[in-house]
């Protein structure tokens, strides 16, 4: 069954151009935190895989590629913890960025984030997570608006 979907963004925009105001502060807090541009566009394209939403998929795998994330890291973003492509700060960052995502039982999610703890400032952290809360928000919009990806 294809049902045509509201692209919410269109039918109430305050609430879009706030959410968009809200992922602005985000990126400057991440800035100003410390996180590297390619450490977040990590973080938003691993969220955007777990959620599958190939319009933020397509949108930030250009990012993180400007952003200097190499070929083998988006190909292997999946299986992250197979590999020795990513340093400590980028495994703690995409820790954070699957149980934000997840919300995985209380036990896992205390294990994954005391891991990430000790990697990361109090800042850092907290910047991860709201890198990650705000793609995550733009993935359910674009996903239930149904955005396409343009060839």
């Amino acid at each position: 069954m294809d049902t045509e979907h509201v692209h919410i963004d269109k039918q109430t925009p305050d609430a879009y151009h706030a959410l968009a105001a809200v992922a602005t502060a985000v990126t400057k807090s991440a800035r100003e935190a410390g996180l590297s541009r390619s450490l977040t566009e990590l973080v938003n394209v691993r969220v955007s895989q777990i959620n599958g939403c190939p319009s933020c998929l397509e949108v930030h795998h250009h990012r993180a590629v400007a952003a200097g994330v190499t070929d083998k890291q988006l190909a292997t973003l999946s299986v992250w913890r197979d590999t020795e492509l990513f340093d400590d700060r980028e495994q703690a960052a995409l820790r954070l960025a699957e149980i934000t995502t997840t919300l995985p039982d209380h036990d896992t999610a205390e294990r994954e984030y005391a891991r990430a703890r000790k990697v990361l400032t109090e800042v850092e952290l907290s910047a991860v997570i709201w890198v990650a809360t705000a793609i995550n928000a733009f993935n359910r919009v674009s996903i239930l608006s149904r955005h396409p990806v343009r060839p």
